[in-house]
């Protein structure tokens, strides 16, 4: 038990270490707002790209892997709208955030440095596959859900589109995956910038996350949240784990990085979007602050489960 927690505690630690610097005044939201801008532009896409550069590619990709990821992530994404409109008695609106909060997890932030210290490079190719996929769907899901009631049909496609085509994380992907068909390795200097940048972006991604905790608090709408919470760190990983492990048996590397994915806190966009449409902004603050506090023992549970420390 005392490997798994120190295991993650590092990871929060840093959490925790950006929202007492925040709480303190130390760091400005201007300064977090640069800092998550760098982040988003320059930081992930390098660790993205560093990462598929340097992956091995299996020779028979596991279908399985994604099957038991978004399995998951669809019945805890109907559970969540479901239940908000119906027990929780919320507005339509309410209920779509609440879904793209339970759909939406912290795979970047927080589950990319507790992957890589679980299992070290041979997750390199699983997380990079995640992360190809994950980004366009639940991108695509949530402009469809948000954006469909107030545009044409080929606005919201454009708008789509647009918004695909431009993001520095597809894009870094697409680069990572054509220079390793084509057999090209960052190497020299270039290489060395690579990771140098890469290198910094665990760390800042984690301090930023705490910085933004801050921000955006517990607002209300406790209830609805707890149940967010309990589908995002229980429920979607015991279905991605029960997939992985037992109907499609995958490796040990690629089970792990499929399980602790799904183990997740809800993600920072689905607070981004909420305030963006003005609906749902108290769940979905709510659900990021609680999640994230209370992944700290998830996490520890589930790495339990798949046998690590």
């Amino acid at each position: 038990m005392l490997e798994l927690i120190l295991l993650v505690v590092p990871v929060f630690g840093l959490v925790a270490l950006g929202y007492g610097a925040a709480l303190l005044g130390l760091i400005g939201e201007k300064a977090n707002e640069g800092l998550t801008s760098y982040l988003f532009v320059i930081g992930a896409p390098a660790l993205i790209l560093k990462l598929l550069t340097s992956a091995v590619f299996p020779e028979i990709f596991p279908w399985g892997y994604w099957i038991a990821y978004y399995a998951g992530m669809a019945a805890i994404w109907i559970a969540a709208t479901l239940l908000a409109a119906t027990v929780f008695k919320r507005s339509h609106g309410d209920a779509v955030i609440a879904g793209l909060a339970a759909g939406q997890a912290n795979t970047v932030l927080i589950g990319i440095p507790i992957i890589l210290k679980a299992y070290g490079e041979q997750a390199a190719f699983p997380i990079a596959m995640l992360l190809a996929v994950n980004l366009p769907i639940t991108m695509t899901t949530a402009t469809l859900m948000l954006e469909g009631t107030r545009a044409a049909g080929s606005a919201v496609l454009g708008k789509l589109v647009r918004g695909l085509a431009t993001h520095p994380l597809i894009i870094a992907m697409a680069f990572g995956i054509g220079a390793q068909f084509v057999g090209i390795k960052p190497s020299g200097p270039l290489g060395t910038m690579l990771d140098m940048v890469a290198n910094t972006t665990i760390p800042l991604s984690l301090i930023a996350l705490g910085l933004s905790l801050k921000t955006y608090g517990v607002r209300a709408d406790v209830p609805v949240a707890l149940m967010i919470t309990f589908l995002r760190l229980i429920v979607h990983p015991a279905i991605a784990y029960v997939i992985a492990q037992h109907v499609f048996a995958l490796p040990p590397a690629w089970t792990g990085t499929v399980v602790l994915f799904a183990a997740m806190p809800a993600g920072i966009n689905a607070y981004l979007f909420a305030a963006r449409y003005g609906q749902g902004v108290g769940i979905a603050s709510t659900t990021v602050a609680l999640s994230t506090l209370l992944a700290v023992f998830s996490s520890i549970i589930w790495l339990k489960v798949l046998g690590i420390g």
